[in-house]
C-alpha cells in the first residue's frame, strides 16, 4: 500500500478543537472492525502490535513487523493512520528516520515516537530526522511526541508539570506536532499542560482519567485507548480458552461473540 499523503492534512486538523478518541487497533482486523463503528483515525498499539506477533512490548518488535502490521491496515480502512513506533527501534536519529521512512510509505500519515526514560536531546534529534525525511517524501506527517515524565515517574510529582513543559517546547523546537503525555489525569495538571505546551496535547485512558467531555473543555486534543482494548480483549481469551481446555464446554465461547456473518461481512469491504 503507498503513502497516503492526502489523508495527512485531515489527520492534523481533527486536532483544532474539540476531542479526537482513538481506540487503538493492532491488527488490519481489529483496525476495520473500529473504523466501522465511526472512528475518524485509526491508531495502533505498540504493546497490542508486539504481542499479536508474539513479542514483549518495549522496541523489541522488528520494523519489518511494524511496517507490514501499518500496511495490513491501509489496505482496509480510508481513515487516516497514525503508527506507535515506541522509540523509532534504534539510537541512531538517521536509522530511525528510514524506519519512520517505510511507515510512512507503508500509509501512516501520523506516528508517536517516546522519550521514555532516554535523554531529551535523543529524541529531539530523532524528530528533527523524521521531520525532514518526511518532508523530503512529501508528506506532512503528525509526530506525536510522548512525554513520559508522569507515566514513568521520571521526576517527583511538584515538578512533573514544569519538567513536562520543558520537554514540550523542546519538542515543539524540533518539528514535533503533538504532545502525548501519558499518565497525567488530574484535572489540574492536564490543563496546567494544554495551556502551556503549545502542541495539541494527547493523554491517555486510565482508571480516574475525567471523561472526554470535560478533557475537551481542559483543553485536551486527542485521548487514546493505548494497550487497554488489547488487554481486555486477551484477558477475555484467557478467561474463555483456559476453561474450554480443561473441560470443553463449549457454550461459554459464544457469550458475547459477534456472529460469524457479521464478522465476514464487516471484513468483506
Amino acid at each position: 500500500m503507498p503513502a497516503r499523503p492526502e489523508t495527512a492534512r485531515p489527520f492534523h486538523d481533527l486536532h483544532r478543537e474539540g476531542i479526537l478518541i482513538l481506540a487503538n487497533a493492532w491488527d488490519a482486523g481489529s483496525a476495520r472492525l473500529i473504523e466501522s463503528l465511526g472512528a475518524r483515525a485509526i491508531a495502533t498499539t505498540s504493546a497490542g502490535v508486539a504481542w499479536a506477533h508474539g513479542y514483549p512490548d518495549g522496541d523489541f518488535l522488528p520494523i519489518d513487523r511494524v511496517v507490514a502490521t501499518v500496511e495490513s491496515i491501509a489496505r482496509v480502512v480510508s481513515a487516516p493512520i497514525t503508527a506507535d513506533v515506541e522509540g523509532g527501534y534504534s539510537d541512531d536519529p538517521a536509522q530511525v528516520a528510514a524506519n519512520v521512512a517505510r511507515v510512512i510509505e507503508a500509509g501512516a500519515v501520523g506516528i508517536n515516537i517516546e522519550d521514555g526514560a532516554g535523554p531529551v536531546e535523543l529524541l529531539c534529534a530523532k524528530i528533527e530526522a523524521i521531520r525532514e525525511t518526511a518532508d523530503r517524501l512529501g508528506v506532512h506527517l503528525f509526530i506525536n511526541a510522548r512525554c513520559d515524565v508522569f507515566l514513568r515517574g521520571l521526576v517527583e510529582q511538584p515538578q512533573r508539570v514544569g519538567e513536562t513543559l520543558s520537554r514540550a517546547e523542546r519538542y515543539r523546537a524540533a518539528g514535533a506536532s503533538g504532545l502525548f503525555a501519558p499518565g497525567i489525569f488530574a484535572s489540574e495538571d492536564i490543563r496546567a499542560v494544554a495551556e502551556g505546551c503549545g502542541l495539541p496535547l494527547n493523554v491517555m485512558a486510565r482508571p480516574g482519567l475525567p471523561p472526554a467531555p470535560e478533557l475537551a473543555a481542559l483543553g485536551v486534543r486527542r485521548l487514546s485507548a493505548g494497550a487497554d482494548l488489547a488487554e481486555s480483549l486477551f484477558g477475555r481469551l484467557k478467561a474463555l480458552a483456559a476453561p474450554f481446555l480443561e473441560d470443553g464446554v463449549c457454550d461459554p465461547l459464544q457469550a458475547e461473540a459477534m456472529p460469524y456473518p457479521e464478522l465476514n461481512r464487516l471484513m468483506r469491504r
